[in-house]
């Protein structure tokens, strides 16, 4: 998108000439490394560390290509390797955007690796020639190149200018990394003519954050009379002598000290959700002769664009060749959310999602029927015109992936999403939800991956447009019920009665239509110590209705060095959680499980003849604040040589705030505790 100093009556061109406000000392130069970068002792605090990022250094500016106005980013980045396995980081990618025939080009690029060799500092140079371009989105390349000689100790430091003709497309800034940053520093100058949203994410503060008042100069070429009355009537200043134009910059810096590395963490959507960064968005632009324009848009926009869009809107009135396949359901289904789940079941026979993400498509639906195959966007646009062909109300919900990242409502900008997927009213004012890629899951449930708080509904009246929960609708559900039979040297034999419910039975259909049974079967064995499980039975494969049920019986042969007068055995630890998932003592962002959990355990073990529990362990209760989860774990004596141990978990929330962690994490090691508890059994006196 190209910015223009036109006027109407006079085409003048304007060429940047300089800054004059007071430059900032930079806090790197590419080819001048610190020599205490070369020595150990500056980085004993990093022994965790693979890599350190010793400076990471950025500006962006303003210039004239012709009468339109371009971004130029430069970077420089300097980085100490620790450990062999800091060596990734030395391939380096840049996203570069294109949209048409435009697109970001990146020039000037240079590398250096700086290695100590015999007390000699050794430089290798990058070969610029040697870099390779690989398409990440629609919109997006990568230009990847990787620093050449790097060993353990090694300093790597590169270069490169990003020149944009997308002013909306004003480079973020990631302050952090998944390795340590000793310092990253930001600048950008922006004039008077465009006003941008600042946006900053994370949990770590700002060593330096600065704003000050400058000044730019601007020749005039043509026509400088009438160019000169046009801005000085806007604002700018005019010398007669240079027939120069004087605007109004402001020089913004943010920069981050000693920022630590990012933890990756169990449970969490993408990491750039939570990352230390600042965004940009464009929100109007006043230039030279010209009023204020709004660029910034509404959500009623974005609506209207996207009903209009061929790859999308206007496809959905393009399903005629559904009409055949659809004829008779609404009188078969009068009932909406079985009509729906009849429209979606076609679908799904027709065409096979292929696990691209995408809210609109990139030909037609027809092509994508016919070939029985394609991206999310295709199935379930697809699936929006069946509905509507069945005489249902549906409209398209935009909504970002978990993987994707979360999306900021006051932001309309389309590029915040990457699937779309069906709305359809029901009569008691409920929305059901309908997705199409998923055949292991039943309708109205949505996929795992779509389960990231609210999507956009787009409307054929966009001022009907609204936001729409997407709250899972079924749970995590994993039932286990245990008839264990001990011998009198601690031997056992088992029957193993299990259910994967809700979210868990698609995971477990998935894995085991994935792996097979007999893989399957080795692998939920895998922890359990000496078991042979000869044969599982496997019900309701085809019903995903209904939880996944699995059937085996196993036997676990008895420890030699086992005395016959006292055995010990952990019965839940067999079957409960392996170990705790939050292993840290703090964590900065929310626990994100996607949807609510229960766990429950029943074991009925049968003691050997004239065998008795030594001690019946107490009961344990351990409860979340405010409801949010418990534990419940009982042992009883169900009848002579009997016992009962049952174990309930239940985590009522989708999703945990940071602030709520470490009572998770509490009630996680003393549940573990308890199911590690052993039983003690002897020999009736």
């Amino acid at each position: 998108m190209k910015h223009s100093l036109r006027h109407p009556a006079a085409l003048a061109a304007l060429v940047l000439a300089s800054l004059t406000a007071q430059a900032q000392t930079e806090p790197i130069k590419f080819g001048k490394p610190d020599p205490k970068d070369f020595t150990a002792a500056p980085f004993v605090g990093d022994s965790a560390a693979a890599a350190v990022v010793l400076c990471d250094y950025g500006t962006t500016r303003f210039q004239l290509d012709g009468n339109s106005f371009q971004l130029v980013t430069d970077r420089v980045t300097r980085i100490k390797i620790l450990k062999k396995a800091g060596y990734d980081v030395a391939t380096v990618e840049v996203p570069l955007y294109h949209r048409n025939t435009n697109e970001e080009k990146l020039t000037s690029l240079r590398g250096m690796t700086y290695n100590l060799v015999n007390g000699v500092v050794v430089k290798t140079k990058l070969d610029g020639s040697k870099t390779f371009t690989e398409e990440q989105t629609a919109n997006t390349r990568l230009r990847k190149f990787t620093l050449p000689d790097v060993r353990e100790g090694a300093v790597i430091e590169y270069a490169y200018t990003v020149t944009s003709d997308f002013l909306f497309n004003l480079q973020d800034w990631t302050f952090q990394r998944e390795i340590p940053v000793r310092w990253s520093e930001y600048r950008a100058s922006i004039p008077e003519y465009f006003d941008y949203k600042m946006l900053m994410q994370g949990y770590h503060g700002l060593a330096a954050r600065t704003r000050a008042d400058g000044t730019a100069q601007y020749r005039l070429h043509q026509d400088s009379r009438l160019m000169a009355g046009t801005v000085g009537a806007g604002g700018g200043h005019v010398d007669a002598v240079n027939e120069n134009i004087t605007a109004r910059v402001t020089n913004y810096t943010w920069a981050m000290k000693d920022v630590p590395a990012f933890r990756q963490e169990p449970y969490m959507t993408t990491a750039e959700d939570y990352l230390d960064r600042i965004e940009f968005e464009l929100a109007g632009e006043q230039l030279p002769g010209a009023s204020y324009h709004n660029i910034a848009g509404t959500w009623e926009k974005v609506n209207s664009d996207l009903l209009n869009d061929d790859n999308f809107g206007m496809q959905l009135d393009r399903a005629s060749f559904l009409k055949a396949p659809l004829q008779g359901l609404a009188a078969l289904h009068p009932d909406v959310s079985a009509r729906a789940t009849a429209v979606r079941q076609l679908v799904m026979a027709a065409v096979r999602y292929d696990g691209t993400n995408r809210y609109s498509t990139d030909a037609s639906l027809r092509k994508a029927f016919d070939a029985h195959r394609g991206t999310s966007a295709d199935v379930n646009l697809l699936l929006i015109a069946a509905l509507r062909e069945a005489g249902l109300a549906a409209n398209p919900v935009l909504l970002s992936t978990r993987a994707h990242g979360r999306v900021n409502q006051n932001q309309p900008l389309l590029n915040q999403f990457n699937y779309v997927l069906a709305l359809v009213p029901l009569a008691d004012g409920k929305d059901l939800l309908v997705d199409a890629t998923e055949p292991l899951l039943p309708c109205g449930v949505l996929p795992q991956r779509c389960l990231n708080q609210a999507g956009r509904l787009i409307t054929k009246k966009p001022e009907d447009g609204r936001w729409v929960e997407l709250a899972p609708a079924q749970r995590y559900v994993h039932y286990q019920q245990v008839a264990l039979t001990m011998d009198a040297k601690g031997g056992l034999t088992g029957k193993v009665h299990e259910e994967h419910g809700g979210y868990a039975g698609a995971d477990a259909r998935e894995e085991l239509s994935s792996l097979g049974e007999k893989k399957y079967l080795a692998q939920m064995t895998r922890p359990h110590s000496g078991w042979t499980v000869p044969k599982l039975t496997v019900g309701e494969r085809e019903n995903v209705n209904k939880p996944l049920a699995l059937d085996y019986e196993f036997t676990q042969p008895a420890d030699d060095n086992a005395t016959a007068d006292l055995l010990y055995l952990s019965p839940l630890r067999e079957f409960g959680t392996e170990q705790n998932p939050f292993r840290h003592d703090d964590r900065l962002f929310p626990v994100d499980f996607g949807a609510p959990q229960d766990e429950t355990t029943m074991v009925t073990l049968t003691l050997p003849a004239g065998y008795e529990l030594a001690e019946i362990p107490k009961p344990a209760i351990v409860d979340l604040p405010e409801g949010g989860g418990r534990f419940l774990c009982t042992v009883t004596v169900a009848a002579p040589g009997v016992v009962q141990l049952t174990s309930r978990m239940s985590l009522r929330k989708p999703v945990y705030a940071a602030e709520e962690y470490t009572q998770l994490r509490e009630f996680y090691r003393l549940m573990l505790e308890k199911q590690n508890e052993r039983l003690i059994i002897k020999k009736k006196a």
